[in-house]
C-alpha cells in the first residue's frame, strides 16, 4: 500500500493514494536517513524545479530502510525515526511526502519496472531528483545515470545532485554515524544541521536516580544508531514543545547489575511526571566516558560535576 502524507508534520494523516493535486510533481527520491546537508540539497533541487515549473514539490522515502529489509539482524543504524523524518520534511517547504513501503515485492522489481509502476503510474511524476549515488531496482541494477537515461521513455525527466562537501569530504549518513560513534556530537550536528536526537517514550527504570536526588527520564534506544557510550550535555524537547537543558547517560550503567542499555536523562531545573510521554533528547556535546566509581557518594559527586559541565556547555 502506498502511504501519502499530505501534512508531513502529522504522521497520523495518511491517504491510500496520491491525490490528483499532487500528480505531475517534481520528486526528490531517496532514503534520506538523517536528512543531512546532502539530502537537503537533493530535496532543495526538487523544490526549485517544482517552483520554476509550477508543479507540486514532493519527496519520497522508503520504510523500512532497504538495508534493514535485506539485513534484519544488522546492528541498529537509524539516524532518524520515520516520524522525525516526516517532521523534518515538513519544515523544508514541500507540498507532499510519500512513504513507499519497502517489502519483498518492491525489492523484486527491476529498475525499469520501478520506473514504470511507481514513478510513472502511481506517482505520475514530471521530474525526479536523486543523489548521484542513488541505486534502485532488483540487485541495485538501476542508478542515477540509468534513471536519467531512461526517464524520457516513461514520460518524465531526471537529474542527479552531486555530493555536498565540507572541504574535501563528502557529507553522508555514513559519515554522520562515524562521528556519533566517535562521540563527536558537534561534528554530527554540523553535518545534520541540528544535533542528533533520540525520540522515544519515557519508560520506568529501577528508580536509582530518584533515590539519590537525580530523577531521570529513561528511553530505550530502539532502532537508533548507538553513539559512543558516555555522558552528554543534552536538550530535551517535551510534549508541550518546551526545551529543557539536561545531562544524560547513554550506555549500560556499568556500576549497576544487570547491565541495561538506556538513554537516561536528568532534566535540569525541571520536575514533573513524564512516564508514557514522548521526548526528543538531542545530544549536544560529549562530556565523558562511562566509568565505574567508588560507591554511590562518588557517583553523586560525579553527577554533580557532569551537571555543572552540561550547564556550561548549554549556557544554562
Amino acid at each position: 500500500m502506498l502511504l501519502i502524507q499530505k501534512n508531513a508534520a502529522d504522521p497520523a494523516k495518511l491517504l491510500p493514494a496520491l491525490p490528483d493535486a499532487l500528480r505531475g510533481g517534481a520528486l526528490a527520491l531517496g532514503n534520506f536517513d538523517g536528512v543531512h546537508l546532502g539530502h537537503q540539497a537533493v530535496i532543495g533541487a526538487a523544490i526549485a524545479h517544482a517552483r520554476a515549473h509550477g508543479v507540486p514539490a514532493l519527496v519520497a522515502t522508503f520504510d523500512p530502510h532497504p538495508a534493514r529489509h535485506f539485513r534484519p539482524d544488522a546492528p541498529p543504524f537509524a539516524l532518524t525515526s520515520l516520524s522525525q523524518k516526516l517532521e523534518l520534511f515538513a519544515g523544508l517547504g514541500l507540498d507532499g511526502t510519500i512513504v513507499i513501503p519497502f517489502n519483498t515485492a518492491l525489492a523484486g522489481l527491476s529498475a525499469p519496472a520501478f520506473m514504470g509502476e511507481w514513478l510513472r503510474d502511481r506517482l505520475g511524476v514530471s521530474h525526479v531528483v536523486t543523489g548521484e549515488d542513488f541505486t534502485f531496482g532488483k540487485g541495485r541494477s538501476g542508478s542515477a545515470a540509468t534513471l536519467a537515461a531512461d526517464a524520457a521513455a516513461h514520460g518524465f525527466t531526471a537529474t542527479a545532485v552531486a555530493p555536498v562537501a565540507d572541504g574535501e569530504r563528502s557529507i553522508s549518513s555514513t559519515r554522520v554515524r562515524a562521528a556519533l560513534q566517535a562521540g563527536d556530537a558537534r561534528m554530527a550536528a554540523a553535518l545534520l544541521t541540528r544535533p542528533f536526537a533520540v525520540r522515544g517514550e519515557v519508560i520506568h527504570g529501577d528508580k536509582r536516580g530518584r533515590s539519590i536526588g537525580v530523577p531521570t527520564a529513561n528511553i530505550d534506544l530502539g532502532a537508533y544508531l548507538r553513539p559512543r557510550y558516555g555522558v552528554y550535555a543534552v536538550r530535551a524537547r517535551l510534549p508541550d514543545g518546551s526545551v529543557v537543558p539536561g545531562v544524560a547517560n547513554l550506555g549500560v550503567r556499568p556500576m549497576f547489575s544487570p547491565p541495561r542499555e538506556l538513554l537516561e536523562t536528568w532534566l535540569l531545573d525541571w520536575s514533573g511526571d513524564l512516564y508514557g510521554k514522548t521526548l526528543d533528547i538531542a545530544l549536544v556535546d560529549y562530556i565523558r566516558e562511562e566509568r565505574v566509581l567508588d560507591g554511590l557518594e562518588a557517583l553523586k559527586a560525579q553527577i554533580a560535576r557532569d551537571a555543572r559541565e552540561a550547564r556550561a556547555i548549554l549556557g544554562a
